[in-house]
């Protein structure tokens, strides 16, 4: 009773619903990332359940990510609650799903239990306050995007560093942060910069993030 999503090329988690019927109860367990297509995948998932299928409940924990598609994964759940007159649950929700409901203003212990937002006029206080929920959650879907592209770059930044000067990965990290900062260049191109140095036949980083590193080092070297 597995079922695994197909998501865009390039994409390294997907969706895997698993899940087992206890009774005439579908316990079902998502696990991976709640994007593009994981609604359809619910969708069909559902309908695969046995006829006599009184109640639904999905343990969230194997959830680690979702953007706004995850909001759709929910309407999908609600509609299936509506339209088989049924309890419909989701629980556990942790991490940065957990963090992307509190944002959409959702329960978090159960997102289910609150009602969906009605339409409401384009100038009304609600409908602004919705918007602006909607735009802090894309923002912060977007930030977390970017900083797990970076990641590995960063990490073989801080490698360099701790190999070339001995230092913790605590204090690398917190030089590429201070160099980041000095040279007003974001904390990728400085740690790209700096691994392009140390490979073989490597080109210099450029003088402003030279420098940078150069003081926030001098900054954290021993008295």
């Amino acid at each position: 009773m597995t079922s695994a999503a197909s998501f865009p090329p390039g994409r390294q988690d997907t969706l895997v619903i698993g899940g087992r019927m206890d009774a005439d109860r579908a316990l079902l367990t998502p696990r991976g990332e709640l994007v593009r297509g994981c609604a359809q995948m619910l969708a069909a998932k559902l309908a695969e359940l046995p006829a006599g299928t009184a109640r639904v409940d999905l343990d969230m924990s194997g959830v680690h990510f979702m953007d706004t598609a995850g909001l759709e994964f929910l309407d999908v759940l609600r509609d299936h609650a509506r339209r088989r007159s049924m309890p419909v649950t989701t629980s556990r929700w942790s991490g940065q799903p957990r963090r992307i409901l509190e944002l959409a203003g959702l329960d978090t212990t159960d997102p289910l239990r609150t009602p969906a937002p009605c339409p409401s006029p384009a100038g009304s206080a609600v409908a602004l306050e919705r918007q602006e929920r909607l735009h802090l959650l894309q923002e912060e879907v977007e930030q977390l995007r970017q900083a797990i592209a970076s990641r590995p770059v960063i990490d073989q930044a801080r490698g360099v560093l701790m190999a070339t000067y001995g230092c913790s990965s605590d204090e690398a990290w917190h030089i590429l942060r201070e160099a980041s900062q000095l040279s007003n260049t974001k904390l990728r191109t400085v740690a790209e910069s700096l691994t392009a140095c140390a490979e073989a036949e490597g080109t210099p980083p450029p003088p402003e993030v030279r420098t940078a590193l150069a003081r926030a080092l001098a900054r954290r070297a021993p008295r």
